[in-house]
Protein backbone atom coordinates (compact mmCIF):
# COMPACT_ATOMS: atom_id res chain seq x y z
CA UNK A 1 0.00 0.00 0.00
CA UNK A 2 2.67 2.42 0.45
CA UNK A 3 2.51 3.28 -3.23
CA UNK A 4 -1.30 4.49 -2.75
CA UNK A 5 -1.56 7.73 -1.17
CA UNK A 6 -3.93 8.92 1.78
CA UNK A 7 -4.60 12.05 -0.38
CA UNK A 8 -3.48 13.73 -3.46
CA UNK A 9 -4.37 17.68 -3.53
CA UNK A 10 -4.00 19.39 -6.69
CA UNK A 11 -3.14 23.32 -6.88
CA UNK A 12 -0.14 24.58 -4.39
CA UNK A 13 -2.44 27.27 -3.12
CA UNK A 14 -3.29 28.17 0.31
CA UNK A 15 -6.38 25.64 0.50
CA UNK A 16 -3.66 23.10 -0.69
CA UNK A 17 -0.79 23.68 1.35
CA UNK A 18 -3.28 23.85 4.58
CA UNK A 19 -4.83 20.30 3.67
CA UNK A 20 -1.79 18.46 3.12
CA UNK A 21 -0.65 20.01 6.51
CA UNK A 22 -4.28 18.93 8.35
CA UNK A 23 -3.88 15.95 6.94
CA UNK A 24 -0.19 14.90 8.03
CA UNK A 25 -1.54 16.52 11.29
CA UNK A 26 -4.13 14.19 11.43
CA UNK A 27 -2.93 10.65 10.78
CA UNK A 28 -3.44 11.07 6.83
CA UNK A 29 0.72 10.70 6.74
CA UNK A 30 1.43 9.72 3.18
CA UNK A 31 -0.02 12.45 1.00
CA UNK A 32 1.03 14.16 -1.80
CA UNK A 33 1.50 17.57 -3.42
CA UNK A 34 1.04 18.12 -7.09
CA UNK A 35 1.18 21.83 -8.52
CA UNK A 36 1.58 23.10 -11.86
CA UNK A 37 3.92 25.98 -11.45
CA UNK A 38 7.31 25.82 -10.56
CA UNK A 39 6.38 27.19 -6.91
CA UNK A 40 3.03 27.02 -4.35
CA UNK A 41 0.72 29.83 -3.62
CA UNK A 42 1.22 31.28 -7.88
CA UNK A 43 -1.51 33.42 -7.47
CA UNK A 44 0.15 35.22 -4.74
CA UNK A 45 3.20 35.43 -6.45
CA UNK A 46 1.90 36.56 -9.51
CA UNK A 47 -1.05 38.64 -8.90
CA UNK A 48 0.21 40.39 -5.87
CA UNK A 49 2.22 43.43 -5.89
CA UNK A 50 5.77 43.60 -3.85
CA UNK A 51 5.09 44.51 -0.21
CA UNK A 52 1.04 44.08 -0.86
CA UNK A 53 -1.25 43.42 2.30
CA UNK A 54 -2.61 40.58 3.29
CA UNK A 55 -5.31 40.47 5.82
CA UNK A 56 -6.62 37.60 7.86
CA UNK A 57 -9.85 39.84 7.54
CA UNK A 58 -11.35 40.26 4.22
CA UNK A 59 -14.70 42.31 3.48
CA UNK A 60 -16.38 41.50 6.27
CA UNK A 61 -16.11 37.46 5.85
CA UNK A 62 -15.74 35.27 8.99
CA UNK A 63 -12.37 35.50 10.10
CA UNK A 64 -12.30 32.52 12.72
CA UNK A 65 -9.69 29.52 11.82
CA UNK A 66 -11.36 25.86 12.81
CA UNK A 67 -8.11 24.06 11.44
CA UNK A 68 -4.75 23.47 12.57
CA UNK A 69 -3.10 26.04 10.15
CA UNK A 70 -3.19 29.68 11.65
CA UNK A 71 -2.65 32.50 9.86
CA UNK A 72 -2.27 36.15 10.71
CA UNK A 73 -1.79 40.08 8.97
CA UNK A 74 1.12 40.21 6.86
CA UNK A 75 2.87 41.00 3.30
CA UNK A 76 3.12 39.14 0.21
CA UNK A 77 6.56 37.93 1.42
CA UNK A 78 5.81 37.11 5.13
CA UNK A 79 2.56 34.91 3.50
CA UNK A 80 4.89 33.40 1.10
CA UNK A 81 7.33 32.36 3.85
CA UNK A 82 4.82 31.47 6.16
CA UNK A 83 3.69 28.67 3.43
CA UNK A 84 7.48 28.10 2.93
CA UNK A 85 7.91 27.20 6.43
CA UNK A 86 4.68 24.82 6.82
CA UNK A 87 5.65 22.92 3.86
CA UNK A 88 9.22 22.38 5.42
CA UNK A 89 8.11 21.62 8.95
CA UNK A 90 5.70 18.89 7.92
CA UNK A 91 8.11 17.22 5.29
CA UNK A 92 5.34 17.89 2.45
CA UNK A 93 6.09 15.56 -0.46
CA UNK A 94 5.30 18.05 -3.31
CA UNK A 95 6.44 18.32 -6.92
CA UNK A 96 6.12 21.54 -8.89
CA UNK A 97 5.85 21.78 -12.42
CA UNK A 98 3.38 18.78 -12.43
CA UNK A 99 0.25 20.02 -14.05
CA UNK A 100 -2.75 17.42 -13.65
CA UNK A 101 -3.85 16.97 -16.68
CA UNK A 102 -6.85 13.70 -15.75
CA UNK A 103 -8.34 12.75 -12.48
CA UNK A 104 -10.01 9.76 -12.67
CA UNK A 105 -11.53 6.97 -10.06
CA UNK A 106 -11.21 3.45 -10.66
CA UNK A 107 -13.16 0.86 -8.61
CA UNK A 108 -11.65 1.79 -5.01
CA UNK A 109 -9.21 4.48 -5.79
CA UNK A 110 -8.26 7.70 -7.85
CA UNK A 111 -5.94 7.84 -10.93
CA UNK A 112 -4.02 10.80 -11.13
CA UNK A 113 -2.14 11.58 -14.24
CA UNK A 114 0.04 14.13 -15.02
CA UNK A 115 2.57 14.52 -18.63
CA UNK A 116 4.97 13.02 -17.01
CA UNK A 117 3.87 10.19 -13.89
CA UNK A 118 0.70 8.87 -12.37
CA UNK A 119 -0.46 8.30 -9.21
CA UNK A 120 -2.93 5.82 -7.10
CA UNK A 121 -4.78 7.62 -4.13
CA UNK A 122 -7.57 6.80 -2.01
CA UNK A 123 -8.82 10.62 -1.89
CA UNK A 124 -8.04 13.85 -4.01
CA UNK A 125 -8.54 17.27 -2.87
CA UNK A 126 -8.42 19.76 -6.26
CA UNK A 127 -7.94 23.13 -5.02
CA UNK A 128 -6.72 25.05 -8.21
CA UNK A 129 -7.59 28.57 -8.22
CA UNK A 130 -9.38 31.01 -10.67
CA UNK A 131 -6.60 33.78 -11.29
CA UNK A 132 -4.95 31.06 -13.60
CA UNK A 133 -7.23 31.82 -16.29
CA UNK A 134 -8.24 35.36 -15.83
CA UNK A 135 -11.47 36.58 -17.64
CA UNK A 136 -11.29 38.18 -21.00
CA UNK A 137 -14.04 40.60 -22.23
CA UNK A 138 -17.16 39.83 -24.22
CA UNK A 139 -15.98 41.51 -27.29
CA UNK A 140 -12.77 40.56 -29.56
CA UNK A 141 -9.53 41.72 -29.00
CA UNK A 142 -7.78 41.67 -32.15
CA UNK A 143 -4.64 39.90 -32.25
CA UNK A 144 -2.77 42.96 -33.73
CA UNK A 145 -3.01 44.25 -30.38
CA UNK A 146 -1.91 41.19 -28.10
CA UNK A 147 1.55 43.08 -27.54
CA UNK A 148 0.21 46.42 -25.72
CA UNK A 149 -3.32 44.44 -23.72
CA UNK A 150 -2.59 42.65 -20.72
CA UNK A 151 -4.05 40.99 -17.86
CA UNK A 152 -1.44 41.85 -15.22
CA UNK A 153 1.44 44.11 -15.19
CA UNK A 154 4.07 42.26 -16.97
CA UNK A 155 5.51 43.83 -19.84
CA UNK A 156 4.05 47.20 -18.30
CA UNK A 157 6.80 50.04 -19.32
CA UNK A 158 7.30 53.39 -18.06
CA UNK A 159 5.65 56.74 -19.88
CA UNK A 160 2.53 54.83 -21.80
CA UNK A 161 -0.99 56.06 -21.51
CA UNK A 162 -2.59 53.32 -20.32
CA UNK A 163 -6.15 52.25 -19.21
CA UNK A 164 -7.13 49.61 -16.70
CA UNK A 165 -10.38 47.75 -16.73
CA UNK A 166 -11.88 46.84 -13.86
CA UNK A 167 -13.57 47.25 -10.57
CA UNK A 168 -12.13 45.30 -8.12
CA UNK A 169 -8.83 45.80 -5.50
CA UNK A 170 -6.62 44.31 -8.39
CA UNK A 171 -7.74 46.91 -10.83
CA UNK A 172 -7.60 49.41 -8.63
CA UNK A 173 -4.07 48.06 -7.50
CA UNK A 174 -2.63 47.70 -10.88
CA UNK A 175 -3.96 51.33 -11.63
CA UNK A 176 -2.15 53.00 -8.72
CA UNK A 177 1.36 50.85 -9.10
CA UNK A 178 0.72 52.36 -12.65
CA UNK A 179 -0.11 55.52 -11.77
CA UNK A 180 3.56 56.23 -10.44
CA UNK A 181 5.50 56.32 -14.07
CA UNK A 182 2.39 56.23 -16.55
CA UNK A 183 -0.73 58.77 -17.37
CA UNK A 184 -3.13 56.37 -16.12
CA UNK A 185 -7.28 56.03 -16.23
CA UNK A 186 -9.15 53.27 -14.41
CA UNK A 187 -12.20 52.94 -16.10
CA UNK A 188 -15.14 50.35 -14.77
CA UNK A 189 -18.83 49.76 -16.14
CA UNK A 190 -20.50 50.36 -12.41
CA UNK A 191 -21.57 53.70 -10.75
CA UNK A 192 -19.08 52.76 -7.75
CA UNK A 193 -16.63 50.58 -6.71
CA UNK A 194 -18.29 48.29 -4.51
CA UNK A 195 -15.97 44.72 -4.13
CA UNK A 196 -12.79 46.98 -3.07
CA UNK A 197 -11.14 47.36 0.35
CA UNK A 198 -10.80 50.85 2.25
CA UNK A 199 -7.35 51.39 2.06
CA UNK A 200 -7.15 50.89 -1.80
CA UNK A 201 -10.50 53.26 -2.15
CA UNK A 202 -8.99 55.65 -0.10
CA UNK A 203 -5.35 55.64 -2.07
CA UNK A 204 -7.44 55.76 -4.91
CA UNK A 205 -9.21 58.86 -4.02
CA UNK A 206 -6.31 60.74 -2.82
CA UNK A 207 -4.14 60.04 -6.23
CA UNK A 208 -7.61 61.13 -8.22
CA UNK A 209 -7.91 64.32 -5.66
CA UNK A 210 -4.56 65.65 -6.86
CA UNK A 211 -4.77 64.66 -10.25
CA UNK A 212 -2.30 61.68 -10.56
CA UNK A 213 -5.07 59.43 -11.76
CA UNK A 214 -8.62 59.32 -14.05
CA UNK A 215 -11.34 57.54 -12.93
CA UNK A 216 -14.27 56.83 -14.75
CA UNK A 217 -17.04 55.16 -13.36
CA UNK A 218 -20.31 54.22 -15.67
CA UNK A 219 -17.83 53.54 -18.22
CA UNK A 220 -18.55 50.36 -20.14
CA UNK A 221 -16.24 49.38 -23.15
CA UNK A 222 -18.31 47.71 -26.49
CA UNK A 223 -15.58 47.61 -28.57
CA UNK A 224 -11.68 47.85 -29.02
CA UNK A 225 -10.11 48.34 -32.19
CA UNK A 226 -5.90 49.06 -33.76
CA UNK A 227 -5.06 52.64 -34.33
CA UNK A 228 -1.50 53.00 -35.82
CA UNK A 229 -0.40 50.47 -33.05
CA UNK A 230 -2.17 51.77 -29.76
CA UNK A 231 -5.62 50.79 -28.53
CA UNK A 232 -8.39 52.49 -29.62
CA UNK A 233 -11.62 52.15 -26.73
CA UNK A 234 -14.79 52.40 -27.61
CA UNK A 235 -17.00 53.50 -25.25
CA UNK A 236 -20.71 52.28 -24.38
CA UNK A 237 -21.50 55.99 -23.51
CA UNK A 238 -19.99 56.94 -27.34
CA UNK A 239 -16.91 58.68 -26.21
CA UNK A 240 -13.81 56.87 -28.25
CA UNK A 241 -9.91 57.22 -26.25
CA UNK A 242 -7.02 55.78 -27.39
CA UNK A 243 -4.27 54.22 -25.18
CA UNK A 244 -0.92 53.04 -25.79
CA UNK A 245 -1.91 49.77 -23.44
CA UNK A 246 -4.89 48.36 -21.44
CA UNK A 247 -4.79 46.62 -18.90
CA UNK A 248 -7.54 44.20 -17.87
CA UNK A 249 -8.64 42.95 -14.37
CA UNK A 250 -11.54 41.69 -14.78
CA UNK A 251 -11.60 38.66 -12.41
CA UNK A 252 -10.95 34.72 -12.89
CA UNK A 253 -13.07 32.22 -14.39
CA UNK A 254 -13.14 28.42 -13.95
CA UNK A 255 -11.09 25.93 -15.25
CA UNK A 256 -14.17 24.37 -16.86
CA UNK A 257 -12.83 22.17 -19.48
CA UNK A 258 -10.64 20.25 -16.71
CA UNK A 259 -13.61 20.26 -14.16
CA UNK A 260 -15.51 18.47 -16.83
CA UNK A 261 -13.11 16.14 -17.57
CA UNK A 262 -12.41 14.63 -14.28
CA UNK A 263 -16.52 14.25 -13.97
CA UNK A 264 -16.84 16.84 -12.12
CA UNK A 265 -20.29 18.51 -11.72
CA UNK A 266 -20.60 22.15 -12.37
CA UNK A 267 -22.97 24.90 -13.00
CA UNK A 268 -24.11 26.75 -15.78
CA UNK A 269 -20.88 29.44 -14.74
CA UNK A 270 -18.41 26.76 -14.14
CA UNK A 271 -18.18 26.58 -10.60
CA UNK A 272 -18.06 22.97 -9.46
CA UNK A 273 -21.38 21.55 -7.85
CA UNK A 274 -20.26 20.68 -3.91
CA UNK A 275 -21.83 19.77 -0.58
CA UNK A 276 -21.55 20.96 2.57
CA UNK A 277 -17.92 18.84 3.48
CA UNK A 278 -17.16 20.39 -0.26
CA UNK A 279 -17.11 16.92 -1.48
CA UNK A 280 -18.44 16.29 -5.63
CA UNK A 281 -20.47 14.45 -7.13
CA UNK A 282 -17.88 11.75 -6.93
CA UNK A 283 -17.43 10.21 -3.51
CA UNK A 284 -14.00 11.10 -2.34
CA UNK A 285 -13.08 13.49 -4.74
CA UNK A 286 -13.46 17.32 -3.07
CA UNK A 287 -13.05 20.28 -4.37
CA UNK A 288 -11.83 23.68 -2.24
CA UNK A 289 -10.79 27.11 -2.20
CA UNK A 290 -11.72 30.06 -4.69
CA UNK A 291 -13.12 27.84 -7.25
CA UNK A 292 -15.84 26.98 -5.72
CA UNK A 293 -17.01 30.44 -4.68
CA UNK A 294 -19.00 32.72 -6.80
CA UNK A 295 -18.74 35.99 -5.18
CA UNK A 296 -14.92 35.83 -3.88
CA UNK A 297 -13.20 34.64 -0.82
CA UNK A 298 -10.07 34.82 1.14
CA UNK A 299 -6.95 32.61 2.79
CA UNK A 300 -8.91 32.03 6.34
CA UNK A 301 -11.51 30.71 3.69
CA UNK A 302 -9.30 28.27 2.16
CA UNK A 303 -7.81 26.91 4.94
CA UNK A 304 -11.03 26.50 6.66
CA UNK A 305 -12.26 24.70 3.32
CA UNK A 306 -9.54 22.16 3.84
CA UNK A 307 -10.44 21.79 7.40
CA UNK A 308 -13.35 20.85 6.57
CA UNK A 309 -12.26 18.34 4.01
CA UNK A 310 -10.52 16.40 5.81
CA UNK A 311 -12.42 16.19 8.53
CA UNK A 312 -14.74 14.38 6.40
CA UNK A 313 -12.19 12.29 4.98
CA UNK A 314 -11.33 11.06 8.55
CA UNK A 315 -15.01 10.22 9.19
CA UNK A 316 -15.72 8.10 6.50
Amino acid sequence: MANIYDLIVVGGGPCGIAAVVEAKRNRLHNVLLLEKGDNHSQTIRKFYKDNKRVDKEYKGQDSTIHGVVSFEDGTKESTLDYFDKLLDDEKIEAFFNSEVESIKKDGEFFKVTTSSASYTAKNVMVSIGKMGRPNKPDYKIPPSLNSVVNFNLDNCTNGEKVLVVGGGNSAVEYAIELCQYNKTTIAYRKDKFSRVNEVNLKALWELERHGNIKVRLNHDISEIDNESGRVRVHYSNGKIRVYDRVVYAIGGSSPIAFLQKCGISTDEKGTPLVNEKFQSNIEGLYVGGDIVLRNGGSIVLALNHAHIVIKDILAR
